[in-house]
């Protein structure tokens, strides 16, 4: 299981680069995100080294964030594996919130970040299934 940190901000124009100087600051790395905005608000979701220094860092910025519990589950680099991890999810009635890319800086395989109701749950099923989960 990985703590990932959703981050609330401004959608304006140089909010990531601060968000990332504050992170570069703190010696932060980031590990995978993904950005999701509307037309004033954006939510950034990151996988990062020190999830719980980067919330007091961002937060000390003036950044709302907020620490959730998401699953990492690497897969081979082809063809094919998002879906069998999709489906492997669907036939355990298991709906996705969203999901994102990363990458597991060791192996150099892809890693799907995937958001669910019942993490525990997901972690299970899918390690039973036979995917590594992170």
């Amino acid at each position: 299981m990985l703590k990932q940190v959703s981050i609330y901000a401004e959608n304006r124009k140089g909010t990531m680069q601060k968000i990332t100087a504050v992170l570069l600051q703190e010696d932060i790395n980031i590990l995978g995100s993904v950005t999701n905005d509307s037309a004033e608000y954006g939510i950034i979701r990151m996988i990062v080294s020190d999830p719980e220094k980067t919330v007091q860092a961002l937060e000390k910025a003036g950044y709302l964030c907020r620490l959730t519990d998401v699953l990492g589950v690497e897969v081979e680099d082809e063809v094919g594996n998002l879906n069998r991890l999709l489906l492997a999810l669907d036939e355990s009635n298991i709906n996705v919130n969203y999901i994102y890319l990363s990458f597991n800086r060791d192996s150099g395989k892809p890693i799907m970040v995937v958001s669910a109701e019942d993490v525990m749950e997901v972690e299970m099923c899918i390690a039973a299934k036979g995917f590594s989960v992170l």
